[in-house]
């Protein structure tokens, strides 16, 4: 296994982007998701998006984007997730701002090699370049990745949820926790997508009608309005962070 980042193997980029995304299509209709575009994180942050290679072929992939917290301003995780990650990022950016936390903003696996441990090792890698750049720690908005399949369950019933053994039920939490992340909070509104009742369609397939109802991809339901044209999926994700062994001065 090698780890490469888009800093010195800029190449990478769209045979990583090829392994696929995560959710539903219409997650890439969230207007904040554009400042997550690969071609910003690979012009900005190339040394953060990392891909794992088994014969010099990308079978994972892992952004993260380095912001300044806690600030005075930002004195905890903020409930807006994802969305709230990538703008703190922007922000630091503009502001020249010193950052010290990297967030996390996906690991995507290759379909045919999930279950394998690559998440697993996707994630080291993230908290070893984290550490070799001086941040003092990697905080993740983690999406549980079996909650796609109990759309309609109770978020924190679904996060609750643990093994016989003390684990977490679902996978992603586990995997998290296995590698020492302690939990922090809930994020309630960590992506947010709004569209038409016809844009909705077009997105999955589905023909919404007037209140909840559930889409393919979705971890929670969609609000809609037939009086109002309007479709809103909030979808809320779990602040997880994972301290950062100190880069060794030897």
């Amino acid at each position: 296994m090698v780890i490469e980042d888009l800093s010195t193997r800029p190449e990478l980029r769209e045979p990583a982007l090829r392994l696929g995304g995560v959710g539903g299509e219409f997650l890439q209709h969230d207007q904040t998701a554009r400042l997550a575009k690969s071609s910003h994180l690979a012009a900005r942050w190339p040394e953060y998006f990392l891909v794992l290679l088994e014969d010099d072929v990308p079978v994972a992939r892992a952004a993260a984007v380095p912001v300044g917290f806690p600030t005075a301003e930002r004195r905890e995780l903020p409930d807006h997730g994802w969305d709230a990650a990538l703008i703190w990022a922007a922000e630091d950016l503009m502001s020249t701002r010193e950052t010290n936390t990297l967030i996390a903003l996906e690991v995507m696996v290759a379909p045919g090699r999930r279950g394998g441990g690559l998440a697993t090792k996707a994630l080291e890698a993230l908290k070893e370049r984290a550490s070799a750049t001086g941040m003092r720690k990697l905080v993740v908005p983690v999406r549980p990745a079996g909650k796609e399949y109990e759309p309609g369950l109770s978020f924190e019933d679904y996060i609750a949820r643990r093994r016989p053994d003390g684990l977490p039920e679902d996978p992603w939490l586990r995997t998290h926790e296995r590698l020492g992340a302690r939990f922090v909070k809930v994020a309630p509104f960590a992506m947010t997508v709004t569209g038409t009742f016809a844009q909705w369609k077009a997105w999955t397939g589905v023909e919404l009608r007037d209140g909840l109802m559930t889409v393919p991809g979705g971890i929670a339901p969609v609000l809609a309005s037939s009086a109002l044209d309007l479709g809103v999926y909030v979808e809320p994700n779990v602040w997880l962070e994972h301290l950062v062994a100190e880069a060794s001065t030897c």
